[in-house]
């Protein structure tokens, strides 16, 4: 099976349905991602948080497709914001996933508060100028974060990664990524836990016309909406129902006037410090475009920097 795939505006691309891994650990985690590659899956999210890298890497090497088949996505969060920390982030991430680079490398929360993530950034672009991730980008950033980095650096996120789903449309941040150059990536794209939204009547009605379940009849509205969409399951039924969303379409005018509800909760994501004038980084501490662009990783290979940064900076496990 393809899954298509979405141009990105860094000239790479990503694939429209992969795999979320949040919960996979341990050798049942691994099994389960290798199952889910030898079904098709070739988009695999994971997060030094998760806690569940290593799972991820082991149920790359059982499945043994070829590594340029696979788009592996990781994310950094606070303990390795500032500075030159996403430097040892990145790489223990790398240790744990066996790889020698990722396909998408995400700073998982903006934290304004501590007005970090510039800086982080900044590093985010040595990371890719030195090959150790394809792409670069963001998650659970609002736009009036995404204003900052325009402002402050030089390169556009190449994916913003939030919580969506037709309960949690955020059709206002859509529209900005979409004027920006930046792919929505949904996580949580089938409804939070409880499983609420699939039981809804509105979508068992869409479901029972087109003869599909409930969960592919969101996941095609993830699709027809141009976004992309990481759904989690251990299932091996739901891993291949999820990937079977791709031979039909929703109803014209579907995605465009389906809401489920308008009393969605926000998610805990929203409820962070605003970006107001005392949480924005001040600009004397900010690295400016140009100060980004000179800053370099310096002359060791990259074996050689990623040994260094586990050496230095890694807390014990």
């Amino acid at each position: 099976m393809t899954i298509p795939a979405l141009a990105l505006n860094d000239g790479s691309s990503i694939p429209q349905i992969g795999l979320g891994t949040y919960g996979l650990r341990g050798d049942e985690g691994a099994g389960v991602i290798a199952a889910a590659i030898e079904l098709g899956y070739r988009h695999l999210d994971t997060a030094a948080r998760y806690e569940n890298e290593e799972a991820v890497g082991e149920g790359i090497r059982r499945a043994g497709v070829a590594r340029d088949e696979l788009y592996v996505t990781t994310k950094l969060d606070g303990q390795w914001q500032g500075e030159d920390r996403a430097i040892a982030g990145l790489a223990a991430c790398l240790d744990r996933l066996g790889l020698d680079h990722v396909d998408l490398l995400l700073i998982h929360w903006p934290l304004p508060a501590r007005g970090e993530y510039v800086s982080t950034w900044c590093t985010f672009e040595l990371l890719k100028a030195e090959g150790l991730t394809r792409s670069i980008g963001v998650s659970n950033f609002k736009p009036a974060h995404l204003e900052v980095l325009a402002a402050e650096t030089s390169t556009v996120p190449a994916v913003n990664q939030i919580q969506l789903d037709p309960e949690v449309t955020r059709a206002d941040q859509r529209a900005y990524h979409a004027t920006h150059g930046i792919i929505t990536e949904s996580y949580s794209p089938l409804g939070g836990t409880g499983g609420a939204l699939l039981s809804s009547p509105v979508i068992a009605a869409i479901a029972e016309r087109h003869a599909r379940t409930p969960g592919q009849i969101v996941l095609r509205w993830h699709v027809e909406l141009g976004l992309v969409a990481i759904p989690k399951s251990a299932t091996p039924s739901r891993l291949e129902e999820n990937l079977a969303v791709f031979n039909f379409s929703l109803t014209e005018g579907t995605c465009s006037s389906w809401r489920v509800s308008t009393a969605a909760p926000a998610p805990v994501w929203t409820q962070t410090t605003p970006v107001t004038d005392r949480a924005r980084p001040s600009r004397s501490s900010v690295p400016h475009p140009d100060r980004c662009r000179a800053r370099e990783l310096g002359p060791r290979s990259h074996s050689r920097r990623a040994a260094a940064a586990r050496r230095w900076c890694l807390p014990e496990r």
